[in-house]
């Protein structure tokens, strides 16, 4: 394989160039942007090379960037497990299987999240001790970006799940900001330790008491996310998707308003022009593109999934995040911190075990 000039050999990208809503030339276009912003990497792309070729051969950066031909594409309404038992000449496939081979070091796909996670699970496999993968999102706020994991790949989640999923959200904030003890927090619907089921109760005893070296912060409601008041958000997937979906809303509802506004009179058009360094900053600030790119924790690999609509933009954000990822280790962090506190908490429960054992007996 070719490198460019300059480009760093050590790192290389799988892209899964077919599964986006407008096809390639986003994706493509996304993966330029991310270069000319300082990205330095190398790119295995996966899917038609004859709509693929012109596309990379106009692209700025991406000279030597190899190109794997795939004649099927993963669609949007495809089942996972059609996928799993079909889909092995599919770009997405491809670019899983370059990971998992180690051609490459992370895949990013803007394709359909269900056969994502399902490949990821079969072809990767789970890190030691996670039962469950969990996806993230990061949420702009006052202090910067909050994660809260999960948005969408658990519909259900037990406390030991839950219990994963902070460690897990809690490593992944410190590799990609380099924050050493980021801050966790249970979505729940109050912040007194008596609000919410007894399944959340019991993860939030977990965390507390096996897991002393986490800064966990109990926990908060969904007005605090947005807030910051916390760098790590843990919640089951159906919720964490809801509580997405309804922010996504918000902002462009909100964002709407102000285009509104700001076009309805004369006066206020004059004003715009005044403002619009400031409104460029708002725009970019509450734009989804920023902060777009969905990682599936619990997996070994790096996986990164960009909405399936994203712009140029979007993919570039996804794309950095990847390569963020690749470079840190912090997998085998997860894997060791999980055997621990889950060896912990068997010596926490089993004194309460046996007491309700003896009540029982007695009664």
């Amino acid at each position: 394989m070719k490198h460019a000039a300059g480009r760093n050999t050590e790192l290389t990208l799988a892209i899964d160039a077919m599964g986006g809503d407008a096809g390639p030339e986003p994706v493509v276009d996304g993966v330029a942007f991310a270069v000319a912003k300082g990205l330095t990497a190398n790119f295995l792309f996966f899917g038609d090379e004859a709509q693929l070729r012109p596309l990379i051969d106009r692209a700025k950066g991406l000279g030597g960037s190899k190109i794997h031909h795939t004649d099927n594409v993963v669609a949007m309404t495809d089942k996972p497990s059609h996928v799993i038992r079909r889909g092995h000449d599919t770009s997405m496939w491809r670019a899983m299987t370059s990971v998992k081979e180690g051609q490459a070091q992370a895949v990013v796909s803007c394709g359909n999240t269900g056969a994502l996670m399902a490949l990821s699970r079969t072809q990767l496999r789970m890190i030691e001790g996670i039962d469950r993968p969990a996806v993230t999102a990061l949420w702009p706020t006052p202090r910067g970006r909050t994660v809260v994991l999960d948005v969408g790949a658990n519909v259900e989640a037990d406390e030991n799940q839950l219990v994963q999923f902070a460690i897990m959200g809690e490593a992944f904030y410190r590799a990609l900001t380099g924050v050493k003890k980021p801050t966790v927090g249970l979505l729940n619907v109050g912040a007194e330790d008596l609000k919410g089921h007894e399944l959340i109760r019991t993860a939030a005893r977990v965390l507390r008491e096996a897991d002393p070296d986490m800064a966990f912060k109990g926990f908060v409601e969904g007005n605090d996310i947005s807030k910051g008041t916390v760098d790590v958000v843990v919640t089951d997937g159906f919720t964490g998707n809801i509580a997405l979906k309804s922010a996504e809303g918000a902002a462009r509802l909100v964002g709407g308003w102000v285009r509104e506004a700001l076009r309805g009179t004369i006066n206020a058009k004059f004003g715009a022009l005044f403002m619009a360094p400031g409104l460029r900053k708002l725009k970019d600030r509450i734009d989804p593109s920023s902060n777009n790119g969905g990682v599936f924790l619990g997996v070994n690999g790096v996986v990164v999934k960009s909405h399936g609509g994203a712009n140029a933009r979007g993919v570039a954000s996804a794309v950095n995040m990847a390569a963020s990822l690749a470079r840190e280790n912090f997998r085998d962090e997860v894997a060791e911190t999980v055997k621990t506190v889950m060896r912990r908490r068997e010596s926490i429960t089993a004194p309460a075990d046996a007491e309700q054992e003896i009540k029982a007996a007695a009664v």
